[in-house]
């Protein structure tokens, strides 16, 4: 017969539970698994899941008496952390979204929003067209194994019962200027090539003042943004290969941080 002493089951607890509020975190606050349509019990039995097959390859748990100060502070920081990996994640699907809304609104199709079951909030459709088609890239380019990849890495950087760094909090705080700024720099082609289209407008109505604008260059400005975004549609994957990497090596950064 097996015989557990109570320092071995605490020990074992330990071991289990620091990683799982971590990976819980993660796993409620990154795309794809941390999204509406994936119910509370399938992300919770998903983070069981890979706590058990990581637990193995992480480097050893502190041992804290149970119900202690010190142990609120360990499972808080934990969640922190796992929170902060994922949104870290999670701007790399919100500035494809932004992408969407600025070119939407040059082209006058800003009113077009729709109902994304994945966030659940009101985005306009090119928003929403980008963001099904970054969800497929990000699966087919095994996007969700670099996931658990990024988060076992961290036990490594940043082990249980270590202090986070400042850095880390930084670095959260600056990528919401670096979502921005990549939106922007991927949008402006687009954004141009609208504004050109706008000013030949102008110069038409000053030309034929009977020339009503809002019936005509209206239609075709829309029909335009479209055209731009179906032959913008050809270096989507190039784009998506860059700000991907980019995205990763901030993250990177702020592990190094911690």
């Amino acid at each position: 017969m097996i015989e557990i002493s109570i320092p071995e089951l605490v020990e074992m607890m330990n071991g289990f539970l620091w990683p799982l509020f971590r990976i819980s975190s993660f796993f409620m606050a990154v795309p794809l698994i941390g999204t509406q349509l994936v119910p509370v019990r399938v992300r919770l039995s998903l983070a069981l899941a890979v706590t058990l097959v990581v637990v193995p390859l992480l480097p050893p748990m502190p041992v804290i008496e149970g119900l202690s100060p010190e142990m609120l502070i360990i499972i808080v920081q934990q969640m922190i952390i796992g929170f902060v990996l994922g949104f870290m994640v999670q701007v790399l699907f919100q500035l494809f979204i932004v992408v969407g809304q600025v070119i939407s609104n040059q082209m006058g199709l800003g009113f077009a929003s729709i109902s994304d079951p994945v966030n659940g909030v009101s985005v306009v459709a090119l928003s929403q067209l980008y963001l099904m088609i970054v969800m497929m890239l990000f699966l087919a380019f095994n996007g969700h194994q670099v996931l658990i990849e990024v988060i076992v890495t961290s036990f490594h950087i940043m082990p249980v019962g270590a202090s986070v760094s400042r850095d880390v909090f930084w670095e959260v705080a600056s990528a919401g200027s670096w979502m921005f700024a990549g939106a922007v720099l991927m949008a402006l082609p687009a954004v141009i090539a609208l504004l050109i289209v706008n000013f030949a407008f102008g110069i038409m109505t000053k030309a034929a003042p009977q020339l009503n604008v809002f019936a005509i260059g209206f239609p075709f400005t829309m029909l335009f943004g479209l055209f731009i975004v179906w032959v913008s549609l050809a270096g989507f994957l190039g784009q998506y290969q860059r700000i991907a990497s980019q995205a990763l090596g901030e993250i990177s950064r702020m592990l190094g941080g911690g």
